[in-house]
């Protein structure tokens, strides 16, 4: 593949699923700089992928699953970084930034998302991206049934928190 189709799928690929890369990065990157820093990396991957994309898949399969394990992997890599104490002074210049948002509900949704583990927090994207059981199941290569049960148990614990809070809290 030519260097400018390379560079053209890249940034065909980053402007159309922008949202989808977003709320990866939110589940797993809390401050806005992590966030920044998560997305960056992100695109360095998808861009390395490029090259291995197949066309039978769709483009958003792809890129969920490039985004999805560089998440999970920049978060085992910040927590022994968090571990042992280390600072790595580096200046990035980020590809592609998140915007920040205004509204507090969807920020404490996101704080609630986080807390799941990676599986949980992958299927509560894939759910607000409206992907069918079907779709979730052959992604992340678990039953179909296996995401029901755990889609409903995601959203018995999301009420449950949102029935601890305050209302003036919602």
């Amino acid at each position: 593949m030519r260097q400018q189709d390379r560079e053209n799928k890249l940034n065909e690929w980053l402007h159309q699923h922008q949202g989808l890369l977003i709320k990866v990065a939110r589940s797993f990157a809390r401050s806005p700089h992590d966030r920044d820093d998560l997305i960056q990396e992100i695109s360095l991957q998808v861009w390395n992928s490029i090259p291995k994309y197949k066309p039978e898949i769709a483009e958003s399969t792809w890129l969920y699953r490039v985004a999805f394990y560089t998440a999970i992997n920049w978060s085992r890599k910040e927590k022994t970084r968090a571990r042992h104490d280390k600072e790595v002074a580096t200046e990035r210049i980020p590809i592609m930034t998140v915007p920040q948002e205004a509204d507090p509900r969807i920020d404490w949704l996101y704080e609630r998302i986080a807390e799941l583990d990676p599986l949980d927090r992958s299927l509560s994207l894939l759910l607000l991206d409206g992907m069918s059981y079907r779709e979730m199941a052959e992604l992340l290569g678990i039953s179909e049934s296996n995401v029901g049960v755990r889609i409903s148990r995601i959203k018995k614990k999301l009420s449950n928190q949102i029935a601890e809070r305050s209302p003036h809290e919602l």
